[in-house]
């Protein structure tokens, strides 16, 4: 998603940013307009063989008997295997369910498959606004967002060939130390510890490179590499995770599960066999630093494992497991263990753009202290056409030192503050369905949370908050018929 704000020190950074914003979905969105009929062949549903041009289906030899999904006459599959379909892709090499509807542009350009994917809020928030000097009381106008275009090619028979680059107007769109987000916590801003605000990312989200090779139909191979990138911990990042699509907030576990999502050095190596997959990464443990618009140093001290299991085309399970070194820049010498695990589930309810996608997700923070952290995130994105409703339930631990909390005589610093948090929220596409532009929603949520007994005098027994919001986002793409050229093509 890209974002657009207006709540910046300079108007004119701010209008800046919103016209960046719009002109990048635009971008993907003139490109695919001017596509002709016929200009993207082999194109396939996800998890259906794609369609071969007719004028070079052939039959492949010389490739021990391997069906390959793939070649040069094929490049619908996923970025991570020729075998797999595109719908699993996630974020960097996690996966989704193949289900899982999708929401791009597309072209073609040679050997080349072209994604565009998008999305931009402008909303008004208010946090804790039921308490009138309650502790993270906040009112503003934001935009989170982020940008992506990927680029991949087949490479001889068995190759696969993957670039992708992430940004986000994070800095231009918000303030420097992120939007107000009651009982979040994570990074630093000025030499304080970020507490009830959502950090910014950096322009520069994401910038990979991945190689697959085939070894046999079931067996592939990869590496990815990120300057930044994501190493192979936690499920798909909550920005590119359909059932987290309509909220404009980052989940309150997001580090505890996905923080890692930005580091920068990144290099993971990945073994799949049939519907398992297993990896392992290198990585830089340190989080982005406050300065949004350059590239942090490289540190290659954190490793991580994962494996991954999509039993059926609904489901996609992972677990793993990642050291951390020295992941917060105020406490160097602090490590973190983490572990997580997770379900996403997509289903389709019959009709267009009728779908249900819904995540479960555990992160576990293991710290130098007596007792580990956990955090537990229940999300659902029911869309019903043009009217979608969400949730959110999130259960959180966070100590003394992340609350800010140290010396306040509220159990000493290593204790723990459960924080339970519920989010209902609605929004209205108010585009058609074969609109090729970006889509616009409107929307709205409200958030109640249950903080630990020994907060609520600082936070109030039930704060509240809400936001209201305008969101664009690539367009839903789907194909109603298959057959020689692309004219039954609908983005």
């Amino acid at each position: 998603m890209v974002t657009l704000l207006f709540f910046t020190p300079r108007p004119a950074k701010r209008a800046a940013a919103l016209l960046l914003a719009a002109g990048w979905l635009a971008l993907g969105a003139t490109s695919v307009r001017a596509q002709q009929p016929g200009a993207m062949p082999g194109m396939a549903m996800p998890g259906t063989a794609p369609t071969a041009r007719p004028d070079t289906a052939r039959t492949r030899a010389g490739t021990s008997g391997m069906d390959m999904m793939g070649g040069d006459d094929e490049n619908m599959s996923s970025a991570y295997s020729r075998r797999l379909p595109m719908s699993r892709n996630g974020s960097a090499t996690s996966w989704q369910p193949d289900a899982t509807p999708m929401y791009m542009w597309m072209q073609h350009r040679g050997p080349w498959m072209l994604m565009y994917h998008g999305g931009a809020y402008a909303r008004y928030t208010g946090q804790n606004f039921s308490h009138r000097d309650g502790r993270g009381r906040a009112h503003a106008v934001d935009g989170p967002n982020w940008g992506m275009a990927m680029a991949q090619r087949t490479v001889g028979e068995r190759g696969l060939l993957n670039l992708s680059l992430m940004v986000t107007l994070d800095a231009l769109t918000e303030t420097r130390g992120g939007y107000p987000l009651l009982f979040q916590t994570g990074e630093s801003y000025q030499g304080r510890p970020l507490i009830d605000r959502q950090h910014p990312h950096d322009l520069v989200s994401g910038l990979s490179v991945g190689y697959t090779h085939a070894l046999s139909p079931g067996v592939d191979v990869s590496l990815y590499l990120g300057y930044p990138g994501e190493p192979a911990i936690g499920p798909v990042a909550f920005m590119h995770r359909l059932a987290a699509m309509p909220n404009p907030d980052a989940p309150l576990s997001h580090h505890w599960t996905d923080a890692t999502h930005i580091t920068f050095g990144a290099a993971t190596l990945g073994v799949r066999y049939q519907q398992f997959k297993l990896e392992g990464s290198n990585f830089t443990g340190r989080e982005p630093d406050e300065h949004r618009y350059d590239f942090d140093r490289v540190r290659a001290d954190s490793w991580a494992g994962r494996l991954s299991w999509n039993p059926t085309r609904a489901l996609a399970l992972q677990v793993s497991h990642a050291f951390i070194k020295s992941p917060e820049d105020l406490s160097p010498n602090e490590n973190v263990h983490r572990t997580t695990a997770s379900v996403l589930h997509s289903r389709d309810l019959g009709g267009a753009r009728h779908y249900l996608a819904s995540a479960l997700v555990w992160g576990m923070n293991k710290y130098q202290g007596p007792h580990p952290e956990h955090a537990v995130l229940a999300e659902t994105n029911l869309t019903l056409g043009r009217p979608t409703f969400y949730g959110r339930y999130e259960f959180v631990q966070k100590d003394a030192g992340e609350l800010g909390l140290e010396g306040r005589g509220l159990g000493g610093e290593t204790a723990v503050f459960n924080v339970h948090a519920l989010t209902l929220g609605a929004s209205y596409r108010l585009t058609a369905d074969d609109f090729r532009g970006p889509e616009v929603h409107v929307g709205g949520q409200l958030t109640g949370y249950a903080p630990a007994g020994a907060l609520r005098p600082l936070y109030g027994r039930v704060p509240l908050s809400a936001s209201v919001y305008v969101r664009l986002n690539a367009p839903w793409m789907s194909m109603d018929k298959m057959g020689s050229g692309m004219g039954g093509m609908k983005m």
